[in-house]
Parts: C-alpha cells; structure tokens; sequence
C-alpha cells in the first residue's frame, strides 16, 4: 500500500453538453417586452396574450386567418415592376427588388384575388409591409385597382386589408403618385354601382395609401394600437415643435376623433366583416 494513499484518479469529469433549446421558439413582444412561446402566439392570431399587442402578419397569414381554408385564388401572381427610372441610390432599385422578393416570396407588396368569407363570395386584397414597407408602386396600384374593377364587374364586395408603412413608392417617380387618383377612381366607379367596400387598417398603414384607397371605405375598420396617419409622428413633432397628444395616430385615438368606424381584435375580424356584409350587401 502507497503511503501517500490510494492514487488519484488521472481520467478528466468533462461535464456533458446540455442539449439546447431549438431556435426560434420564442418571441418578444415588441411592446410589453413579454417572451411568448411562439406555438401560444400563433394559436392566439399573433395577438401577445398580456398586452393585446398584435404583431404584423405577413400577405399569406392574413389570408389564411381571414379567407375560407382553401378558397383563395390569387390574381396577377406574376406582375412585376420595372425600373422606369434607371433609380441609383445606395442601392439600386432593381436590387432592392430582388432582395425583398426573395425575402417575401411575393413579387410586390400586395396580393389579390376571389375568395369566400364564411361561404360568401368576395373580391380581397392585402398589402404587406415586408416588402419595401408596403409602398405603392405600378404593381400594387395596378392589382388594387384590377381587384376593385373585378369587384365592380361581379357585383362583389370588396376588402382591402391595409398594412403599408410607406407611400407612394419614390423609386417610381410620378408612376407611383399616380397610383393613388386610379385605385380612387376605381373605388369611386364601385361605389356609384352601389356595391359594399370595407377597408381594414392594420399596422402600419401610412402615407399614400392611407390619402387614397385606404380611407375610401363604406365601413373603415382598424386594428388595436395600430399606427395609421399620413406622416409619423417624430416627423409632426419636429416640424411644428409641439408634443402630441398621448396615442395621437393610434387606431384608439382616430377612433375618437371620427376618421375611422371600428376598431376590432382580430380574432373578432372575421366574424365581424362577415356579419357586415350580410347586413349591408
């Protein structure tokens, strides 16, 4: 027997690799800060469950909550802008393109199409803030516009879903302003044939899209604390150096101020639109 006692063990305790939890499982909420278990916040319409806060839904998830499983039919898949004005800047338009296409797997900020609404026919079409924020070039004019024509052709109702932070598209030059008198005319040829359009305003919808089609609806709806105004609001602030009212361009706040009709929780939008049409169709 050693007389230094019993040798000391040389093999190294290596402690074990603790297994991970997978990515992307969980989300904050941009306004509470609360971490939610993203499987809860898609069960819940990506409303966050402490604060209500709704979290913007790309084109595809509104049509999916909003349509009838299985009955949309989109309309000018395909249509793609150009590069009227050779625009260069830091980076180039046709550049910016590519890269939010890939980013969305849409060609524009905006899809149309037919589809039924609790088994009731209707013409919708949603823009979609990912894509250079939703701003209005020739495409997305171009598809509200035909998606109102068809509407007024088939003696549809007509929903626009709204979530554009962007106005006119500046890449485009005096094409994109354009954009605004043709949707307008378009809904006021839809309107003269006596026929429903309700507008929804989600977060954001700014700009050029809230002065024409946006707040053209029979029936204006809104969802909770969405940020909806012409220009933002730092901007107001610094140009007439006076502080806003508290929620000053908050669904809320124009709610109270008579520029718009409801403000509904989205899990209540469908059922809500619904019933509309049946009472005013």
């Amino acid at each position: 027997m050693s007389i230094f006692g019993k040798p000391k063990s040389t093999t190294t305790n290596i402690p074990q690799k603790r297994k991970g939890v997978p990515g992307g499982q969980w989300v904050k909420c941009e306004d509470c800060g609360e971490i939610v278990y993203k499987k809860t916040l898609d069960e819940n319409y990506k409303v966050c469950s402490k604060c209500n806060f709704h979290f913007t839904l790309s084109a595809p998830e509104r049509i999916s909550q909003f349509a009838d499983e299985g009955s949309f039919e989109e309309f000018d898949k395909d249509m793609k802008s150009g590069d009227p004005l050779n625009f260069k800047g830091p980076k180039a338009y046709t550049v910016k393109l590519e890269e939010d296409q890939k980013a969305t797997g849409m060609t524009d900020a905006c899809m149309t199409g037919k589809a039924l609404l609790d088994k009731k026919p209707i013409a919708l079409g949603v823009t979609d803030s990912r894509f250079i924020m939703g701003t209005m070039g020739a495409v997305l004019g171009e598809k509200i516009t035909r998606i109102t024509e068809y509407a007024t052709e088939n003696r549809l109702p007509l929903i626009i879903i709204s979530g554009s932070g962007g106005g006119a598209r500046m890449y485009e030059g005096m094409i994109s302003l354009m954009q605004m008198a043709k949707t307008s005319a378009a809904l006021a040829r839809h309107n003269k044939a006596g026929l429903l359009y309700i507008s929804i305003l989600t977060n954001p919808t700014m700009a050029g899209v809230l002065a024409s089609f946006a707040t053209l609806g029979d029936i204006i709806i809104a969802e909770p604390k969405a940020l909806i105004g012409f220009t933002g609001p730092r901007v107001i602030e610094q140009t007439i150096r006076q502080k806003l009212p508290e929620g000053f361009q908050t669904s809320e706040f124009l709610l109270g101020h008579g520029l718009i009709d409801m403000v509904i929780h989205r899990k209540n939008l469908k059922n809500t639109v619904s019933q509309l049409i049946t009472y005013l169709s």
